[in-house]
């Protein structure tokens, strides 16, 4: 069916004005789209809105509590532009999402991106202390608060994050802060034997080396290994020399940050993209697989990979089948317009599905924010 044409765009500048707005859509039963910049909006399945959303308007670092390492920052705010504040005083939130320089703040934690930063700093649900959100029926509801060790309410803002929309609108996002790093180095091991770039992995994995981000990724039947080092900049050099030490016969060759952006490169237009989770024990026989499969892709230490493959909707169930039985999961981000059949974005959901299903109807009786968007039709 041909997608319902949005009949309203509605950009409110404040949390009260956010209120007003579905408090009014929840009344009249009408179907609302939440949207940020768009980077990240093809991600799940398509919205018949009636209204949409955008919250571009609610933009800027409401709170920096630079002494206790905290920012309250308003969802509609490009990542980039918080991160150059908090810059000022030598901090930022430790994640390394898609498209930084458009996607906002309330996208990146509506889908719960993250990069190779996850490895050292754990995920978005472990930089969040606090959150603003309006609920369905217009409701201003807060969780957490403003300071790192705070057990004062339920933890609503982890319900939040990756909920693709689908509970509630974010407003402001309070986060927990890290130093910005005072030195690194990135350094790149290639090889054609996969096998030999897994066993590096692990020792440096298993290393007292002070890692920041460790990906294994393979392009044009190549695998490479891209390893960064932040320490203080007198112990580099040693952290250089052990690290040769591991790779020897294999040659190290010093690696530039884009190094850490080749994910953005599995977006190709004429491919399918796909997110894929599981076991770190897995990356390398998922790698060899994708790498049959005539694709590339980037896996990240903490097992999350983002692979691009030709646009087989009967080879993907199977690639998905096989991760599931082993405990993973793949998403389908990306798919070419003109390809068909077109597969299930999401997959079956599993056994969490009903109880996800009664959060929905708890959080939104009428199912009126982004539905059918998520897992199961959520």
């Amino acid at each position: 069916m041909p997608e319902t044409p949005v009949r309203q765009i509605i950009s409110p500048q404040s949390t009260e004005q956010v209120a007003e707005v579905l408090r009014r859509a929840n009344e009249e039963k009408l179907v609302v789209e939440i949207t940020g910049a768009g980077t990240k909006r093809r991600w799940g399945n398509d919205v018949a809105a009636v209204v949409q959303l955008d919250t571009t308007r609610l933009t800027g670092v409401r709170e920096h509590s630079w002494q206790d390492l905290t920012a309250t920052v308003a969802a509609g705010t490009p990542w980039t532009t918080m991160q150059s504040v908090l810059a000022m005083h030598g901090q930022r939130v430790a994640l390394d999402p898609l498209w930084p320089d458009q996607a906002t703040v309330g996208g990146v934690i509506a889908t719960n991106d993250s990069g190779c930063l996850r490895l050292r700093y754990g995920s978005l649900r472990d930089l969040i202390i606090g959150m603003t959100v309006v609920l369905a029926d217009g409701t201003i509801a807060k969780s957490g608060g403003k300071v790192v060790k705070n057990v004062a309410g339920y933890d609503i803002h982890k319900l939040m994050t990756g909920a693709f929309g689908t509970l509630g609108v974010i407003a402001e996002v309070t986060f927990r802060l890290h130093p910005l790093p005072k030195s690194s180095a990135t350094w790149t091991i290639t090889s054609n034997d996969i096998s030999v770039l897994d066993r590096i992995r692990h020792q440096l994995a298993d290393s007292m080396l002070s890692i920041e981000a460790l990906q294994l990724r393979t392009r044009d039947k190549v695998f490479s290994l891209d390893v960064k080092f932040v320490t203080l900049p007198e112990a580099l050099e040693e952290h250089a020399r052990r690290l040769h030490a591991y790779v020897s016969p294999l040659s190290v060759e010093a690696g530039e940050e884009s190094i850490w952006l080749s994910r953005e490169g599995m977006f190709d237009g004429t491919r399918a993209t796909v997110k894929v989770t599981f076991l770190p024990t897995h990356i390398a026989s998922l790698i060899s697989e994708i790498q049959d499969y005539g694709g590339s892709c980037v896996a990240q230490q903490s097992g999350t990979m983002i692979a691009s493959i030709q646009p087989d909707a009967e080879r993907i169930a199977a690639l998905r089948q096989k991760i599931e039985s082993a405990g993973g999961s793949l998403t389908v981000l990306r798919w070419p317009n003109d390809a068909a059949p077109r597969p299930d974005k999401w997959g079956p959901g599993g056994n969490a599905l009903p109880l996800m299903r009664e959060i929905k109807r708890r959080f939104d009786s009428n199912s009126i924010l982004n539905p059918g968007r998520f897992v199961g039709g959520i």
